[in-house]
């Protein structure tokens, strides 16, 4: 993993933990305890899925650039198709609030990405290597 990944990572993953958490806090007072289990479940989806594609992007962008975009897309693919796969597998699950789990992996989601751009924003990162030649 290269540096810019680990800040961008977690970048993303501080803002989205403190939303969660606070989300899950609301589910527990209005929800109980299965709404709580179910926002923090929610929570963990979310920063489990978008970690893995940001590293699996950044693995493959040092390795093979130009498969880049196959692979970034070929990972929200797959996310989506997890993602499907929990909510039909817990569709009538009586472990946690299904409703409080599908919020918070809404509103997980919006910080993630509102905070991983911030994060990727602030770095600069170059996408023309100066010393390249040609």
């Amino acid at each position: 993993m290269q540096a810019h990944d680990a800040q961008i990572i977690r970048g993303a993953a501080i803002p989205t933990a403190v939303a969660g958490l606070t989300v899950a806090a609301v589910c527990l007072v209005v929800l109980g305890w299965p709404g709580l289990l179910g926002a923090l479940f929610g929570v963990v989806v979310v920063a489990t899925f978008f970690s893995a594609g940001r590293l699996a992007t950044g693995r493959v962008a040092r390795s093979n650039p130009l498969l880049l975009m196959n692979v970034a897309l070929l990972t929200y693919l797959l996310q989506i198709a997890a993602l499907g796969v929990l909510l039909v597998l817990f569709r009538d699950t009586t472990l946690f609030d299904t409703k409080a789990f599908a919020w918070t992996i809404l509103v997980s989601t919006l910080v993630w990405v509102t905070a991983e751009l911030r994060a990727f924003n602030r770095l600069k990162i170059l996408y023309v290597d100066p010393d390249g030649g040609a």
